[in-house]
């Protein structure tokens, strides 16, 4: 089922469950469950509890404003992967971390995996130290 306002996308399951992407909040994830419910309530299904939500993954992008040498990174850095000729960004796995980061040479990042804004922003306070223990420089 797709959602205009708030722009999200679920999946319904038989069980119950609902798996919710797209919101940028928690309050927008609450508003499209809700909307959800009403459409489901519109074809005489009854919803008798009220709905549990559980961040499973968070997805954050912007900028550490270092120029990222990728060829040099993925040989210096563990848990990487980096195939240029099939896509321009590298994947770095934050060891003991579920981050995963998408690093890409302007110094734009995509960080998955994270359960909570905490554990975001501490996984990337570590990207950026990592990166400084190698002698990358901010801009």
């Amino acid at each position: 089922m797709r959602i205009k306002e708030p722009k999200t996308s679920a999946l319904i399951f038989s069980s119950g469950k609902i798996v919710c992407t797209g919101a940028k909040s928690i309050r927008k994830v609450r508003e499209a469950i809700n909307e959800i419910v009403k459409n489901i309530e519109k074809i005489k299904i009854k919803i008798k509890v009220k709905p549990q939500i559980k961040v499973q993954n968070m997805v954050a992008s912007g900028s550490i404003g270092m120029d990222l040498n990728l060829n040099k990174l993925a040989m210096e850095l563990e848990n990487t992967e980096y195939e240029p000729e099939q896509f321009p960004g590298l994947v770095y796995k934050l060891p003991n971390t579920r981050a995963t980061f998408l690093l890409f040479s302007n110094g734009k990042i995509v960080c998955t995996g994270t359960r909570s804004e905490d554990k975001l922003h501490e996984a990337v306070r570590k990207l950026v130290k990592n990166l400084k223990d190698l002698g990358v420089k901010k801009r």
